[in-house]
């Protein structure tokens, strides 16, 4: 997997440390500066395993896991074990960590309430179309400055939807990518607007819509945070197929079994 703009472990721990950790910190529970470096984790890289996280962190598993079960009695996290693909090494499979929605929702949506109301407003005067077209504007402002694939090939697809991935995380999304078979999937583990995009579908619609038009082919969105996943991820086929740009809602299509959980909480042993 590519952690395509992500910061490194001294650099995540530095930004918490800043101006909004002290309420991310009181919302999730307390712990300081570790817990807050945690939880980014969580979000950005999540499902990741206790010793994962104390590599990335320069701390030891056992103080990571204190702060994995407090978040967990918490309501903020969750765990299962690794599915048998992920596994390295013989013995019982590791637990993964994630959050749950309840601790994306204390990481502050401050903007929600305002930018909900103002697309109902936009509905009202314009109707579907005039929120469908803001929709368009917002997906493309995100990936602007992005040319379409040059040529419709296995590297060149890659390498753009890197640049792709790279866009999506300046704009706060932490998108990743990841080769799965003869596809790539972006990957956003965080979406700003995931409380609006649960009321309106059409955000969703057009980030993909942008995709088809730089890539050039027809991606699938596997699973988005709105409709309760716990990333928002696109598939792209690395072999040649043209766009057929057949409109596909997020909440009609498959779930990739890696990015489900089959348990929560304690409840795994």
């Amino acid at each position: 997997m590519k952690t395509v703009g992500l910061r490194t472990g001294d650099e995540r721990a530095g930004r918490v440390a800043g101006a909004g950790s002290a309420s991310a910190d009181a919302a999730l529970g307390g712990g300081g500066n570790t817990r807050a470096a945690i939880v980014q984790l969580l979000l950005e890289e999540g499902p990741i395993t206790a010793n994962a996280i104390g590599n990335k962190l320069g701390l030891a598993p056992a103080g990571v896991r204190r702060h994995l079960e407090a978040l967990i009695d918490s309501g903020r996290a969750r765990a299962s074990r690794s599915a048998p693909w992920q596994q390295k090494g013989r013995g019982r499979p590791a637990k993964q960590y994630q959050l749950t929605a309840a601790g994306r929702g204390a990481l502050g949506h401050a903007y929600d309430d305002l930018a909900g109301a103002a697309l109902r407003q936009l509905q009202e005067i314009g109707g579907e179309q005039a929120v469908t077209e803001f929709a368009r504007r917002r997906a493309r402002s995100i990936v602007a400055g992005i040319e379409p694939v040059a040529a419709h090939t296995a590297q060149q697809t890659e390498v753009k939807a890197d640049e792709i991935a790279a866009a999506f995380t300046d704009a706060g999304f932490a998108a990743t990518t990841r080769k799965v078979g003869v596809g790539v999937q972006i990957c956003q583990h965080h979406c700003p607007v995931w409380h609006v995009a649960e009321e309106f579908p059409q955000l969703c619609a057009a980030e993909l819509e942008a995709l088809r038009e730089l890539l050039g082919t027809h991606v699938q969105r596997l699973a988005t945070i709105a409709n309760g996943d716990c990333a928002c991820t696109t598939h792209v086929p690395l072999s040649v197929r043209p766009d057929t740009r057949t409109e596909t809602s997020p909440q009609s299509v498959a779930r990739p079994a890696a990015v489900r959980t089959n348990d929560s909480g304690r409840g795994v042993e």
